[in-house]
């Protein structure tokens, strides 16, 4: 599985310390990961509104499979992501809500508080919030008695979302203001997981004609 890494402004100081457990997780279970927000406090201005247009780029462009975004509170970064097509992301503070979101909703997103509540320990919740995200088979449901209803009203939304999102992602993608496009994919390091491993080809080529 891909996995992409996105960091906005006001926590990108504390990127090394996620990035270094989202990999301490992935590298055994064969994830390849991708930090694609930013990596510091020098490193190109993001906001919460960037996380969600690179999130919405890379699903849809099946650059990735999964998402871990957040900000300081997680609610800006989980509503930014769901604003797009293709995109489902839960709000996540700790383990019980990755494993209840990975088989309950099956979603391809997590936002999560990397300032409120994160004290001592807080690296530690990030590991074990990965490991419950990143394992098992998804969507199974849960509880297993549950497991029925549980699965059919995860689809139901999907269908639901992509019947209220009339058109596809490219259209709503050129819709938004292009200057804030613009800023969301000139990081170097998106780029490359985008043009590397993306295979929509119409989506790439797009970002390409905003940065040239």
């Amino acid at each position: 599985m891909k996995v992409a890494l996105m960091m906005e402004n006001s926590q990108a100081a504390k990127n090394p310390i996620i990035l270094n457990e989202l990999e301490t997780v992935a590298g055994p279970l064969d994830h390849q990961v991708f930090n694609v927000g930013m990596n510091s406090e020098n490193d190109h201005h993001l906001t919460y509104i960037h996380l969600g247009i690179m999130a919405g780029i890379l699903i849809n462009a099946k650059a990735i499979d999964f998402v871990i975004a957040g900000c300081g509170t997680g609610q800006g970064a989980m509503m930014a992501l769901n604003v797009h097509q293709g995109v489902f992301c839960g709000y996540c503070i700790d383990p019980s809500d990755a494993f209840l979101f990975n088989q309950v909703n099956n979603g391809n997103a997590l936002a999560l508080a990397f300032a409120k509540g994160f004290g001592w320990g807080a690296e530690l919740n990030a590991r074990y919030i990965f490991e419950k995200a990143l394992t098992g088979e998804r969507g199974e449901g849960y509880p297993v008695e549950r497991r029925e209803p549980q699965v059919k009203n995860a689809n139901i939304l999907s269908e639901v979302k992509a019947s209220v999102m009339k058109g596809n992602f490219l259209e709503s993608l050129k819709g938004i203001d292009q200057e804030l496009v613009k800023t969301a994919v000139s990081g170097e390091r998106f780029q490359a997981c985008l043009f590397e491993h993306g295979q929509d080809q119409d989506i790439i080529a797009h970002v390409k004609s905003l940065i040239a």
